[in-house]
């Protein structure tokens, strides 16, 4: 079965986009997997569809694919290439994602910087979700991370440098973690500038991960590390963060970032496995 895609990326955090607005495209597990995979497939740290919105005010429902298949919940680099996507098709500058998250209304800039409102985290250690109640500002583990839901489960490690990146394996499958969890590593340079390392669930380490650098600033303001408004640092660029603290949008987390389309294409899917 033919069908295009979009190949897009949020600061090197590349995306397969299927647009499934028409029907829905045979999509299995396994199949996704088969497309992420970077030598045999097309290759990307998440796969997204694009379906028929159903919630009201919504442009599009999108769905987030980890590489292995796995589904999750939100995508904030992803987010933003689709509401860029989503206005290069339809004009609208305010395009507005229903996700399972929630919905998530983006904002195309005059600079051509794309915001996304990645709604209001949860600190409640069931909706981590975390295996046992406890305090989630200071999680049981070595080196004292903080875990926030900004959708997905994040936890965040405040480090001085980043030798403990190669442990984010085993801490995304920690029992502490039902769901598993993004696992962030942070350098706090300044109040309003941090550096981040994110290892993600079912893709490893990426060169930008949006959630993750959302829930790093928010957890580093429960920690009195930054400001509410932070520069976030990452390998494949910068991310602006801010976690609104009064005005109508109080308590949300708007993040800004760039986008690009690397390229366009089709692919038989019946080629990949089943």
């Amino acid at each position: 079965m033919q069908t295009s895609f979009f190949k897009m990326h949020g600061l090197g955090n590349d995306f397969v986009i299927l647009d499934e607005r028409a029907g829905h495209l045979p999509l299995t597990p396994a199949r996704i997997a088969a497309l992420a995979h970077r030598r045999r497939g097309i290759g990307c740290d998440q796969l997204v569809t694009l379906r028929p919105a159903c919630a009201e005010g919504a442009d599009v429902f999108v769905r987030f694919f980890n590489p292995d298949g796995s589904e999750a919940g939100a995508c904030g680099n992803a987010s933003r290439c689709v509401a860029e996507l989503i206005f290069r098709q339809t004009g609208n500058r305010r395009p507005v994602l229903q996700t399972r998250a929630g919905t998530l209304p983006a904002r195309i800039e005059a600079d051509g910087l794309v915001t996304v409102d990645m709604g209001v985290p949860r600190l409640e250690w069931q909706a981590v979700p975390l295996a046992v109640e406890m305090d989630t500002l200071h999680l049981p583990l070595e080196g004292d991370p903080a875990a926030a839901s900004m959708g997905n489960p994040h936890a965040t490690f405040f480090v001085k440098d980043f030798s403990m990146l190669s442990h984010g394996h085993a801490l995304e499958h920690d029992p502490l973690f039902p769901e598993r969890a993004n696992i962030g590593f942070a350098r706090i340079d300044t109040p309003e500038h941090m550096r981040l390392k994110v290892h993600e669930r079912g893709a490893g380490v990426t060169e930008a991960c949006g959630s993750g650098a959302c829930a790093a600033v928010v957890n580093a303001v429960r920690r009195g590390l930054v400001q509410r408004r932070c520069t976030v640092e990452l390998d494949g660029g910068l991310l602006q963060i801010e976690w609104v603290e009064s005005g109508p949008q109080a308590g949300h987390v708007l993040m800004t970032g760039a986008t690009a389309t690397a390229f366009e294409g089709t692919v038989d899917l019946a080629t990949y496995a089943s």
